[in-house]
């Protein structure tokens, strides 16, 4: 119960026209997760992903600062121009 894969889906469309270890089209990602005030509690994701399909786990014994406690949290990710945050709920 400690661990959770967050899905999510870079569309080609965000992407610049630049190239990253010779492949064309990547972007700088962001995922982060935010406690109820808004304060950072767990980076996911900060480097250049490709579009398509990615999973990340999120172990909640290993975040930024605490042990999550059970809770409602959000979660943003950033990718180019495209910005979506959700709601998630986390309980032990």
């Amino acid at each position: 119960n400690s661990t959770t894969t967050i899905k999510f889906t870079v569309p080609t469309s965000l992407f610049p026209p630049f190239t990253k270890g010779g492949t064309k089209g990547g972007s700088f990602v962001t995922l982060k997760v935010y406690d109820i005030l808004g304060r950072e509690v767990a980076t996911l994701v900060n480097e250049v992903k490709e579009a398509g399909a990615h999973s990340v786990i999120l172990d909640t014994r290993n975040t930024t600062h605490a042990t999550l406690t059970s809770g409602v949290y959000f979660y943003q990710l950033r990718a180019g121009d495209f910005i979506a945050t959700k709601k998630m709920i986390f309980l032990r």
